[in-house]
């Protein structure tokens, strides 16, 4: 398996950990790996009448920085055209939040930090 297959493959997996880990935390997954123009949403939940759309990074380690730190304001920019995007392509208009999972760790230890209203759409 190449490299970056099995980097996805892991990517993939902290995703679906942080969605169930926001499932157990109140929230509902609608989508996941929403494909828009300019970029991709992680997840898209709700937390009640509120579209959540959430930005998982990972880490295995914090050595090297926390994941949030990650988050710069091309990405954020990114993530808000990205989310636009699905809300027009689903016809929705709705209380919306931008939140951002930090995992840190391997499979099964991950550890989760989460940042309700991380940033706002401008």
């Amino acid at each position: 398996m190449p490299a970056g297959t099995d980097a996805r493959a892991r990517g993939l997996a902290v995703e679906q950990a942080a969605a169930r880990w926001l499932a157990n935390h109140g929230l509902t997954l609608v989508a996941s790996n929403q494909h828009a123009k300019g970029g991709e949403i992680d997840l898209v939940m709700r937390d009640g009448d509120t579209l959540v759309f959430v930005e998982v990074r990972h880490r295995r380690r914090s050595d090297y920085g926390d994941p949030m730190e990650t988050i710069t304001a091309a990405k954020q920019r990114r993530l808000v055209r990205a989310a636009r995007f699905y809300l027009q392509a689903q016809r929705l208009s709705c209380p919306c939040r931008f939140d951002v999972v930090g995992v840190t760790g391997s499979q099964p230890d991950l550890e989760f930090d989460w940042i309700r209203a991380a940033f706002d759409a401008y």
